[in-house]
């Protein structure tokens, strides 16, 4: 039987798990999800690469953003991670909010940064793409977690829930549930604001880059990952047919396949 994940905990009270040998790579969930939402790319990746998954400041087993927190609380908690564990540097993947992270991460430390991938990214909304995120925090803010998490599903995944995407829309509403509820509504404040934080700051990273998200994602859309991939220097984009927000739950195998490519390009050296 393949042994589990080896968990921890930072001094700053940062939850994480780390699997597998090999060339450091660390996973950072979305807005409402935790760790174990990447149980199906910790498992494929952990054959060739040491993959740490963490709880996000306020989800799962961390401690709590700030009042107020802005994007650079979150980097600065993947940093700690990475001085708790040893590491001078690693490769960052992140989903959605997890993938502001990474870009930020990538930029304000880049000798840190080995390689970087956002998935699912937001950047640049329109006008009516920031009035709808808007509208959900208020929601949020107004009603509370149980409330949205019909409609965050909904979006995620359709109404009605296709039969394939059962078991992820499942694991989805499982961690929306037990969400902890002033650490969601602190860390959606900040990816409600956040889509303009790398504007003009994106040609500064070094490392290869991935941006990738399902062609079907309304709210990270095929054309903001492309805008990204134009200002980084030698990035890649990836846009998965039929696919939506949730594409590291939803479709985990054609996901990894996209990572595998991004992986197979040799890294910047780490330090």
């Amino acid at each position: 039987m393949t042994p589990g994940p080896a968990r921890g905990r930072t001094r700053a009270g940062t939850a994480y798990a780390v699997a597998g040998d090999g060339e450091p790579l660390v996973l950072v969930h979305g807005v409402g999800m935790r760790a174990d939402a990447w149980a199906p790319q910790r498992d494929a990746l952990s054959r060739t690469h040491r993959v740490v998954c963490y709880d996000l400041l306020g989800h799962g087993d961390s401690a709590l953003p700030p009042e107020g927190a802005t994007l650079s609380d979150y980097a600065a908690q993947l940093a700690e991670l990475l001085d708790h564990l040893g590491l001078a540097s690693a490769g960052v993947v992140g989903h959605s909010m997890g993938a502001l992270v990474a870009l930020e991460h990538a930029i304000a430390v880049p000798d840190r940064c080995t390689r970087v991938a956002a998935l699912n990214a937001v950047y640049r909304r329109s006008p009516a793409q920031r009035a709808a995120v808007q509208g959900r925090l208020a929601a949020l803010e107004s009603d509370g977690v149980p409330a949205t998490v019909a409609p965050t599903l909904a979006r995620w995944f359709g109404d009605p829930v296709p039969a394939a995407l059962a078991s992820a829309h499942a694991a989805a509403r499982a961690c929306l549930a037990a969400a902890d509820p002033v650490g969601y509504r602190r860390t959606y404040a900040v990816f409600a604001t956040a889509d303009d934080a790398h504007v003009g700051r994106l040609r500064r990273i070094a490392a290869p880059a991935l941006f990738a998200t399902g062609a079907l994602d309304a709210n990270s859309t095929p054309a903001m990952s492309e805008a990204m991939a134009r200002e980084v220097e030698g990035s890649t984009c990836e846009v998965l047919a039929g696919a939506g927000r949730m594409t590291t739950l939803a479709h985990p195998g054609r996901r990894e396949a996209v990572l595998g490519r991004w992986l197979a390009r040799p890294a910047r050296p780490r330090r």
